[in-house]
């Protein structure tokens, strides 16, 4: 991934590093950012300040840019944690694992917000919306779910596809959810109306 300004690039790799290095020359800008398992996906905030890890480990990591430094204690999850993102204004992050959560996790301070969203099987992929308010969940479980990005509840109804959900991402104006499916088909959905916050 580049950074938001353009300057940095952002690696993730099997040998359980992920690696910030300088866009314009290629050289690494900060030690390697150490898990004890593969790194299987990462991402920037959205000041450019800190990244997130999601590792095979059973944990995501956030750490700060300028030094790469752990910036919290471990975002500890009981099965491998397949993808972590930060919320649109940067103060939460959400992550997917194989243990069937997703769990909304205070980007500051690394504590665990509201109640895991629980899925019954792998959670692969995880978004917020726009405006930060709902999150979006793809499960292994044929399944996409809603839920209240505060509280952590389920927003009814459940997305029901015919096999394994990959990725979800919101248009826009997150008014439409786009999901993707093992079946050969992505899925456009109409989530705007009294049934969501």
């Amino acid at each position: 991934a580049f950074s938001p300004d353009g300057r940095l690039l952002l690696t993730a790799s099997s040998d359980h590093t992920a690696r910030l290095w300088d866009a314009a020359t290629g050289s690494p800008v900060t030690p390697p950012l150490q898990h004890a398992f593969w790194v299987n996906q990462a991402a920037f905030s959205p000041d450019g300040r800190c990244v997130v890890t999601a590792s095979q480990d059973k944990s995501a990591q956030i750490w700060t840019v300028e030094t790469g430094r752990a910036l919290t204690p471990p975002l500890r999850h009981d099965d491998a944690v397949n993808y972590a993102q930060f919320s649109p204004d940067g103060r939460k992050v959400i992550t997917a694992s194989a243990d069937g959560t997703a769990r909304i996790w205070d980007a500051s301070t690394g504590s665990a917000l509201g109640v895991p969203l629980v899925h019954d099987d792998v959670v692969v992929h995880a978004a917020f919306s726009p405006d930060g308010r709902i999150v979006a969940t793809a499960s292994d479980d044929y399944t996409a779910r809603l839920w209240d990005a505060t509280t952590g509840l389920p927003l009814a109804p459940v997305l029901q596809h015919p096999l394994n959900v990959r990725s979800v991402a919101f248009s826009p104006d997150g008014r439409q959810l786009l999901t993707a499916c093992w079946d050969k088909a992505a899925r456009v959905w109409n989530i705007a109306g009294s049934a969501w916050p």
